[in-house]
């Protein structure tokens, strides 16, 4: 509601755009990605990256910007877009390629076009190994970008220390080093290669180290955690503590190398990716645009349903809308089920691992989002929608005639028998309703006997909704399993509502779900609204009565102990309850409060009553 007040004091958004700014900071959800704003004619103004969507992207709504530039963009925010990622990683990549391609206004820190870094394994005799910017179509194999420059070069420094690589430019053809136009550097000697030049090394040798250095770069640590752990004993075992300590460092850093980036990947990807969520009224469909192993398009839009098109008719009809509309001819297409679709020298790809899954999971990940967000602003301003949404679930799960608008739900609470009560608490439209709610003192039950103390709350709850002409629930749940539901049940058909409201039990054990006269209990999924709302309402219940009790047997307490006080009236005993809550309570007060609060006369009869029974405790 910040963000909503602040874009109003600026005066610069008509009401429909406040609307959506306001919904679309309300359901960003708290995830790493990208974010984009777009003017009034729908341009990309600015691209960003965050760790938290939601706290990023609101900042710039819910406080004065210092900054007059930041102001003018904010002023000018129209709408906002975003992607979701899975890494922080990922963020920096994305962004990279959003403005590369984009170009927004407002974003001058990467207008110089920089590249992060990738790592080349040259394709020539005696490969070399080493950092690069500039990605060339020369058979050599790359492996990023990476974010962390500080990492590459450890890595780097680690692959010449241990598998002595050569750093010289050198042309190290058979014909060359056999005609002995080279010779050894200061490398060899210091021992940081093993003089390939003069074929000291030969070509075999130094390709199984490069076949070791590659998997390392494919994120198969292993072999180098291996060495370098030994390599750090063997120095330990010397007494060179700094040496193995700065070893372990540079392990460290290597270790980042483990995660993948899923937003850029090999260079020579260039592919479309789509991802397909549906529901009863619409189907929603994720677009990647990848260029060169670079993300630089995403677009999550939705279909209506008319008919009754299936997923593989409406997938097929996104492929084409989105082909059409950003220009892309792309010869392969990753999906996630092959569509009704048929295009000429194009091929459909379900990807079962890979570079090419991770960029499928991905394209899910931005669709799913999607979906829930959409619903989200629906139910925000609807807020019936959501209701009605959870109560159908609800009515198919529990296989009900009706859908149950009105849920009440039971729960008695005694200890060792003694202050017996329960609790009915009442849920509307999947919401409690608390001035409904009611507690019972049980008036009938002696002893711990938990079926008679349900039987006489439901006859006595339903009795006086009949009596009343209220209106009744359309399902009753019994905090219990058989045993309570059967009580229930017995009290309903005494008083003629058996078969008008459905009744259902609720076991605490494995959160079971129990039928009138059916011993074989129903297990709904762990995660279904259906099953979380019952728990809420059991819970609620379950909450309200405990507190009751402990009130109950709070008065009891002290009431019970004021008895052996000649003098001291039920009146005397409210105000002293009132006032203190506890007899902890009235033993630390002074004097001069207890003597304020009910009289001298009354208050020296508790005085001396405190005294006495601290010097019987005492002995």
């Amino acid at each position: 509601m910040g963000s909503f007040l602040y874009l109003c004091q600026q005066g610069v958004l008509t009401a429909k755009m406040n609307e959506e700014i306001r919904n679309t900071l309300n359901v960003i959800p708290h995830q790493p990605g990208c974010y984009q704003f777009l003017d009034e004619r729908g341009t990309v103004i600015y691209v960003g990256k965050a760790k938290d969507l939601k706290k990023r992207v609101s900042s710039y709504f819910n406080k004065q910007q210092d900054h007059p530039k930041t102001r003018i963009l904010v002023r000018k925010i129209h709408k906002i877009k975003y992607i979701v990622v899975n890494t922080e990683e990922d963020t920096f990549l994305l962004e990279n390629n959003l403005i590369k391609q984009l170009r927004p206004r407002y974003n001058v820190m990467l207008k110089d076009d920089k590249s992060y870094p990738s790592i080349v394994i040259k394709n020539e005799y005696f490969p070399r190994v080493y950092k690069t910017r500039n990605i060339l179509k020369d058979g050599s194999r790359y492996f990023g970008p990476y974010t962390s420059v500080q990492s590459i070069n450890a890595l780097l420094e680690i692959f010449r220390t241990l598998y002595k690589i050569r750093t010289c430019r050198l042309n190290l053809t058979p014909e060359n080093i056999a005609a002995g136009k080279f010779k050894v550097c200061l490398q060899y000697h210091i021992k940081k290669c093993k003089g390939p030049c003069e074929g000291l090394q030969s070509l075999e040798d130094y390709n199984r180290n490069i076949a070791e250095i590659t998997e390392i770069l494919k994120g198969n640590i292993s072999i180098i955690e291996k060495q370098i752990r030994e390599e750090m004993q063997k120095l330990a075992e010397e007494l060179r503590f700094e040496e193995a300590q700065e070893l372990k460092e540079k392990l460290l850093l290597i270790q980042g190398f483990r995660e993948k980036s899923q937003v850029v990947s090999s260079f020579d990807y260039n592919l479309d990716v789509f991802a397909f969520e549906e529901d009863e009224q619409a189907a929603y469909i994720n677009y990647l645009h990848v260029v060169n192993g670079a993300i630089n398009q995403a677009y999550t839009f939705e279909y209506q349903k008319r008919l009754e098109e299936t997923p593989e008719e409406l997938l097929g009809l996104g492929i084409v809308e989105m082909r059409q509309r950003f220009g892309s001819s792309s010869k392969e297409i990753i999906v996630p089920f092959l569509p009704e679709l048929k295009l000429a020298n194009v091929e459909f790809t379900i990807p079962q691992r890979g570079d090419k899954r991770t960029l499928l999971q991905l394209s899910q990940k931005n669709v799913k989002q999607f979906k829930v967000d959409k619903l989200k602003k629906a139910e925000m301003l609807n807020p019936d929608q959501r209701a009605t949404r959870i109560l159908k679930t609800v009515q198919k799960d529990l296989q009900l005639k009706e859908m149950p608008w009105h849920i009440e739900c039971f729960d008695n609470s005694n200890i060792q028998g003694t202050h017996p009560v329960a609790a009915c608490v009442v849920f509307k439209k999947a919401k409690p309703v608390k001035r409904e709610y009611r507690h019972f003192n049980v008036k009938s039950v002696t002893g711990p006997d938990d079926y008679a103390s349900m039987r006489e709350i439901v006859e006595r709850r339903y009795s006086r909704l009949l009596n009343e002409a209220s209106p009744l629930p359309q399902l009753i749940v019994v905090d219990g399993g058989k045993g309570q539901l059967h009580a229930a049940v017995e009290s309903l058909q005494k008083i003629g509502l058996y078969g008008k409201i459905a009744v259902i039990g609720i076991a605490k054990r494995l959160e079971e779900i129990y039928y009138p006269g059916d011993s074989v209990p129903l297990y709904i999924d762990k995660n279904s609204e259906t099953l979380k709302l019952i728990q809420q309402l059991r819970d609620e219940a379950h909450r309200f009565g405990i507190t009751f009790h402990r009130q109950k047997r709070s008065k009891s307490q002290i009431t019970s102990q004021f008895d052996e006080v000649k003098g001291i009236g039920k009146e005397t005993k409210r105000k002293l309850l009132t006032r203190f809550k506890s007899i902890k309570r009235i033993r630390e007060a002074s004097d001069e409060e207890i003597i304020g609060l009910i009289g001298k006369s009354k208050g020296e009869l508790i005085l001396r009553w405190i005294r006495e029974t601290s010097n019987r405790q005492e002995e």
